[in-house]
């Protein structure tokens, strides 16, 4: 597997995927004069406008010159539907198509990693990595990164009065205004705090890459789709990739080490191509096994469903707002940098809370916008004024699997995250949904919302709301899981606690698809601590930064 390619050159470190994590070990990397690294990129140069622009995230999704548009399995437990489950395709990957908000979860998160047996990721050991990679702009203790990390979080500048109507309803219900959800103790309610500074994302690209790909010792290349990792026997010696379908393959080769970062659908598929991954897949796709583990295994993603209330007429919301001259004003008032709505996240209030009470922790995470969207259309504004509300478990325990479909890696792998096939997962998605009705209907919102449109009065029990989540619900797009951390004694298990490959040389896994389990967030703020986290093994500094 390892012939070379006439054209092949060589580096010290070959990174696969610009997203997050790679964006992030690029620019740590290349801060060494002495060493120097490669990065792929399947998709473009982040030249599209749409992705600096904040509202230009509806765009974005449905756009496959910047995103991989993977749809997942039909299952009964999605009423046989097809969900699209879209993941970045450009410089920054997610980081540059996704809903901007940073949330780093629970500290029990980040402990119960370590307690499987991953010495070093404990919440105490991680928070040093996610302080360097934020710049907190706004109310802030000794847990976040002030001035510190290349990443904005911002506050919410652009507030409704709908908005405030919703957080005091919900205070009412006994939900607590919460003062950071960001630094430790997550439950309440409150504006997302988001990756948007002076009315523009600030992707991992902008942030990290960038102000990289100006050092003489890093070289990215874009429109390079992986194909195969490159062995010599157990050992990762470089990349082979393709321009397009029918482009014959280029190789580069890596002196030190070949670095996945890929993403947890494109990693896993990359890795089982090439020979990494269990033996009855790679047995069904003809490739020689190098090394057999369960690649591809304990994928997880957050199931949503989302409830839709009308409006009273005279009552604007984000669906009026951006229609006709009410946008033109807005448009106005973003290039005058004035608070304005394309500035904004799509999710604008969030509430951490229990399914039941008892729980010492949250286990449900809503999101609340001043807008409404077409039933069955992710983003499409509806033609009246609304307001939605969405629910998901924050850990969920059922887990699916990402398998290559073959060789070819213009062929889209198959996806099945198997969304509540876990009966726990069950029990907490109905409680979810119920909240959301309690909330929708308080008072406080009553002055401004009409009746519920979605799914309607008429969706009451248990068995109803079910079937309304089977068939309407839909991806986060958090996706996690697909190669493990883990101590080597673990069959489930890919990557050990310094994100090395079991059984390999010269091969380590730097994104989303380690995290042993889901955390009780978003996943991008995690992705940038793990990154972090793992530029310091690479470079052997975690030691004296812990010290110090």
């Amino acid at each position: 597997m390892a012939d070379a390619a006439p054209d092949a050159d060589s580096f010290d470190y070959v990174i696969v995927g610009s997203g997050a994590a790679g964006s992030v070990l690029a620019n740590r990397l290349s801060a060494d004069p002495g060493v120097t690294v490669c990065m792929l990129e399947a998709g473009p140069p982040d030249r599209n406008p749409w992705i600096h622009v904040p509202a230009g995230f509806v765009k974005t999704l449905k756009d496959p010159s910047v995103t991989w548009q993977f749809r997942t399995e039909p299952t009964a437990n999605t009423g046989g539907r097809r969900i699209p489950t879209i993941q970045g395709r450009t410089l920054g990957g997610g980081s540059s198509v996704n809903g901007m908000i940073y949330n780093r979860g629970q500290p029990a998160d980040l402990d119960s990693w370590a307690q499987r047996g991953n010495r070093g990721w404990g919440y105490a050991d991680c928070l040093p990595y996610y302080r360097r990679s934020e710049n907190r702009i706004g109310l802030c203790d000794e847990t976040r990164g002030q001035n510190e990390g290349a990443i904005p979080v911002t506050d919410m500048d652009w507030i409704h009065p709908i908005s405030e109507a919703f957080i005091a309803g919900c205070v009412g219900l006994g939900i607590p205004r919460a003062r950071d959800y960001n630094c430790g103790d997550q439950a309440g309610v409150g504006y997302y705090q988001r990756t948007i500074r002076n009315g523009r994302r600030i992707s991992a690209a902008v942030a990290f890459l960038k102000p990289a790909m100006t050092r003489k010792n890093l070289e990215v290349r874009t429109n390079a789709r992986a194909s195969r990792i490159l062995f010599e026997g157990k050992r990762a010696v470089g990349i082979r990739y393709l321009g397009a379908r029918d482009a014959a393959p280029r190789e580069v080769r890596a002196r030190r080490e070949v670095i996945l970062s890929a993403g947890t659908v494109n990693t896993a598929r990359l890795m089982q191509v090439s020979g990494v991954g269990p033996a009855d897949l790679l047995a069904r796709l003809g490739v020689e096994v190098v090394h057999e583990l369960p690649v591809g295994l304990n994928f997880r993603d957050h199931y949503a469903s989302r409830f839709v209330m009308r409006a009273k007429p005279g009552v604007d919301t984000l669906n009026e707002l951006s229609r006709g001259l009410k946008l033109g004003a807005q448009i106005a008032r973003w290039a005058t940098g004035r608070p304005n709505i394309l500035a904004t996240t799509p999710s604008h209030v969030h509430v951490f809370w229990k399914s039941f009470e008892g729980l010492d922790q949250p286990d449900l995470q809503c999101v609340f916008t001043p807008g409404s969207y077409a039933e069955g259309k992710v983003y499409i504004l509806d033609d009246y004024p609304g307001v939605t509300c969405g629910a998901w478990q924050h850990r969920p325990e059922s887990t699916g699997w990402v398998r290559a479909r073959s060789t070819d890696v213009f062929e889209d792998p198959e996806i099945n995250p198997n969304y509540l096939s876990d009966p726990m997962d069950v029990r907490v998605h109905l409680a979810g949904m119920r909240l959301v009705r309690r909330m929708l209907n308080t008072p406080e919102l009553g002055r401004y919302l009409e009746r519920e449109t979605l799914p309607g009065p008429q969706v009451q029990s248990d068995d109803e709301l079910l079937d309304f989540a089977k068939r309407n619900a839909s991806t986060t797009y958090h996706l996690i899981g697909t190669c493990r951390m883990g101590p080597a004694t673990d069959p489930s298990t890919v990557v050990n606690d310094r994100l090395l490959v079991h059984g390999m040389e010269g091969l380590r896994i730097v994104d989303a698809s380690i995290m042993p389990s889901m955390p009780s967030a978003n996943t991008y703020a995690t992705t940038l601590m793990i990154a972090e986290k793992a530029a310091d093994f690479i470079r052997g500094r975690e030691i004296a930064e812990h010290a110090a």
